[in-house]
């Protein structure tokens, strides 16, 4: 009869937290960095928007936190570049304008009325977000215009030509 809570300890197991998180090389990226900070004030204004009175406002964070979430996931395992039916840039740009038109819109009415502290900071965290998520789609569209420009006549997606371009210019 073997020890059954420790058969092997002396091998070292890989963690399975490991492989979920995004590589290094994407999360230091600036499109790795963004998304990172869209998943973080999504999440921590989710929460705020959860424990306000504001709690009717709670589904937009919600949704881009998982929308922002899964973006992360799909860019940073390469996802995307198995899927080439979807247009991930366009799908990610209008992502960006309706979560930073919406948390604008959800912002300035949880900071002007509603008087609780954490409907504040809910609105606090939104102006933030909403300050990342039009930084982002303004990329994009800078992104998508360089690469109409060019006729598109690369197959590369213009978030990774201009992933290539930026590591390109830092060396």
């Amino acid at each position: 009869m073997g020890d059954i809570e420790a058969p092997n300890s002396s091998q070292p197991r890989p963690s399975i937290l490991l492989s979920v998180l995004p590589s290094k090389e994407f999360a230091s990226s600036r499109k790795g960095m963004l998304l990172i900070a869209e998943v973080a004030l999504s999440f921590v204004s989710f929460v705020c928007f959860a424990a306000s009175t504001a709690a009717a406002f709670v589904t937009v964070p919600l949704l881009e936190f998982l929308a922002a979430l899964f973006l992360l996931f799909a860019y940073s395992t390469k996802f995307n570049e198995r899927f080439k039916g979807f247009l991930w840039p366009l799908m990610d740009f209008m992502r960006c304008v309706t979560a930073s038109i919406i948390f604008f819109i959800i912002s300035i009415i949880a900071v002007s009325k509603y008087v609780d502290g954490s409907s504040k900071a809910a609105g606090i965290f939104g102006f933030i977000a909403t300050i990342v998520f039009a930084l982002d789609f303004y990329l994009i569209f800078n992104e998508l215009a360089s690469f109409l420009k060019q006729g598109g006549e690369s197959n590369d997606e213009p978030s990774r030509q201009q992933d290539e371009y930026s590591d390109s210019d830092s060396d």
